[in-house]
């Protein structure tokens, strides 16, 4: 296929590419080159800004777009009304944050948008993206794919919002865990969502889709305990209650990673059965534990952590927990 990457330099869109080019598909990157200036030898790049640069877009022909960061529905709706007739498929990275505040039950791709009620201008991430899914859907006569992955985890992933977990128990000694112990999770291997990117387009399908996994439902306590049975050395959990961490200012998500108090709106029950009959593998959580501590690892001493708890923070609140408790 010949392919067209609006984005295609950051961590999502770096592995489509290398996935892509894997199967010999011909690659076209259209991107700002602040994230990777030097462009990829081994792709077209073509250098410019969505918002006022798509006429470099025009007089080409690819089998299909792929959208790895719309994020402004007009933005988006611009570039896909260019591209109408230069692809015939488009598909849209969008996210699980469309949907309204899910309840305890699960959410499939027919669950309630939260389409916000105010101007674009002013709307969140989740209502921003879902306009964005109507917006494609509507320009390319729907031939629009939209894909709905969560938390998008793995080697590459500077978010730190998974990583922090392996390269914490590979750490060793006490580990503050957060929470409920049984609280769900989800997240999907960036590997994965981007092979099934590809196949969804190969199959040309369209409408939404959403894309999370394990394949069977975890807890903070499974992943935990897969890294700690994976990685091996002398770490050891103590689950620390949500009352106190909320008490000593510990911000859920960020600072402790995967964990969502609970008052937070809960998207760990999202059904990924539709994209899972389409083709859709998600490989075990212990492959994705050691890849990505293996590649944590070959960041420098001083990397700054995007998520996770310092250390000293780290120590400072045990302490607290073991004298009160």
């Amino acid at each position: 296929m010949r392919l067209l990457i609006l984005g295609g330099s950051g961590f999502l869109g770096q592995v489509i590419v290398d996935s892509a080019l894997a199967q010999n598909h011909e690659v076209t990157l259209f991107h700002r080159g602040q994230l990777d200036p030097t462009g990829r030898p081994e792709v077209e790049t073509l250098l410019g800004d969505r918002d006022g640069d798509l006429a470099l877009l025009a007089g080409h022909k690819w089998d299909a777009a792929i959208d790895t960061c719309g994020y402004i529905p007009r933005l988006v709706r611009d570039a896909a009304v260019v591209l109408a007739d230069a692809v015939d498929h488009y598909t849209f990275l969008s996210t699980v944050n469309v949907y309204a505040v899910p309840t305890p039950k699960t959410v499939d791709e027919d669950a309630p948008l939260d389409l916000g009620d105010a101007s674009p201008e002013e709307l969140s991430y989740g209502p921003l993206k879902a306009l964005c899914e109507q917006a494609a859907t509507q320009a390319m006569n729907g031939r629009a794919l939209n894909i709905r992955p969560g938390l998008i985890v793995g080697p590459g992933d500077r978010s730190d919002r998974f990583t922090y977990w392996p390269w914490r128990i590979a750490r060793g000694k006490e580990v503050l865990a957060p929470g409920d112990p049984l609280a769900r999770v989800q997240f999907i291997d960036v590997r994965d969502l981007a092979v099934w990117t590809l196949q969804a387009i190969e199959q040309q399908l369209t409408g939404p889709y959403n894309a999370v996994g394990p394949a069977l439902p975890i807890s903070m306590e499974n992943v935990l305990a897969c890294c700690l049975d994976q990685i091996g050395g002398d770490a050891s959990l103590t689950w620390v209650s949500e009352e106190f961490l909320l008490a000593n200012g510990v911000v859920p998500y960020t600072e402790m990673p995967l964990w969502r108090s609970a008052g937070a709106a809960d998207f760990s029950r999202i059904d990924s059965s539709r994209a899972i009959a389409a083709g859709l593998t998600l490989r075990p959580l212990a492959e994705t534990v050691l890849d990505t501590l293996f590649w944590a690892q070959t960041r420098p001493e001083n990397y700054h952590w995007t998520s996770g708890m310092r250390p000293e923070r780290e120590a400072d609140l045990l302490a607290q927990w073991q004298k009160g408790s």
